[in-house]
């Protein structure tokens, strides 16, 4: 049966949905007109294209009428009238490849057990007998030999498309897998930190489809997973507060798993949520 919200109550829920990302998003309108940057939080607004507006506007999914004055919603192309009130117009046929190859990556990762050991050891590949850095505002943690001798002694087992193609040319033939975009349904697996970061961009694929509340919790679970990535990084973050996850040593090793394990119990509810959201929409209309 379709959900129907009445004004004050979808005020309110997209009151408090700009509240909760408000915090997140103040440093980055603040960094853009200062000039500056911060190599873990922009990542989330750089590497994922979408502005701080678009994260902020609220929606409440496809499914769902709203009534009273709707004229806000009613001004943009992706609503429609229904019954007295808007509604979110069905997913345009132009995104259906993209909606079917989402569902099928999404599917396959779950039907996977999680893989706990790569301890984070993707941005250390990226900086493998590199010339420069990065992220060359930062200093590195340990000397570039020391740097070789991790990658050689734990070993590289990277299974994600988007962290093995930065890797440097001579990291590339040091990872157990080659993953590829092709077979990206094949190598998924949800202990993957960037696979459940990545969950962000699946849920703004399909905005206004989607709520903002699950795109929310998808983008509060990409922060989490993104400050761990960098925090084991080999990068000397101490300037921004950020107390390293020294991967390079059997404990720092367990830590790491030990968060991970934390990121993927989390992202195994938020992929059950988001399949439930968008599996449906090939057939709305």
């Amino acid at each position: 049966m379709p959900l129907v919200l009445d004004e004050a109550h979808w005020r309110e829920r997209g009151r408090l949905h700009r509240d909760r990302i408000e915090p997140w998003v103040a440093p980055r309108r603040a960094r853009k007109l200062a000039g500056q940057s911060h190599p873990v939080d922009d990542f989330l607004f750089d590497y994922y294209p979408y502005s701080v507006a678009k994260l902020a506007a609220w929606h409440p999914g496809h499914g769902v009428t709203l009534l009273g004055d709707v004229d806000e919603f009613l001004e943009r192309d992706d609503y429609e009238r229904s019954d007295g009130g808007a509604t979110v117009r069905p997913l345009s046929d132009r995104l259906l490849p993209r909606l079917r190859m989402t569902v099928r990556l999404l599917r396959s990762t779950t039907t996977r057990a999680p893989h706990l050991g790569c301890f984070g050891l993707h941005e250390w590949a990226m900086v493998h007998r590199a010339d420069e850095a990065r992220h060359a505002g930062y200093p590195l943690r340990l000397p570039a030999s020391e740097i070789e001798t991790v990658i050689d002694d734990v070993g590289l087992r990277c299974t994600h498309i988007d962290a093995y193609r930065f890797f440097t040319p001579s990291a590339i033939p040091l990872n157990a897998h080659e993953p590829t975009r092709a077979d990206q349904h094949e190598w998924e697996q949800p202990g993957c930190v960037h696979a459940n970061m990545d969950l962000y961009k699946y849920a703004m694929w399909f905005t206004p489809q989607v709520p903002s509340e699950l795109i929310a919790d998808c983008f509060e679970l990409a922060r989490v997973a993104r400050d761990l990535d960098m925090r084991a990084a080999p990068y000397d973050l101490s300037s921004l507060g950020y107390v390293p996850v020294r991967v390079e040593t059997n404990e720092g090793r367990r830590q790491y798993a030990d968060e991970q394990r934390g990121i993927f119990a989390i992202a195994e509810r938020l992929r059950a949520r988001l399949l439930s959201s968008i599996e449906t929409l090939e057939n709305k209309g």
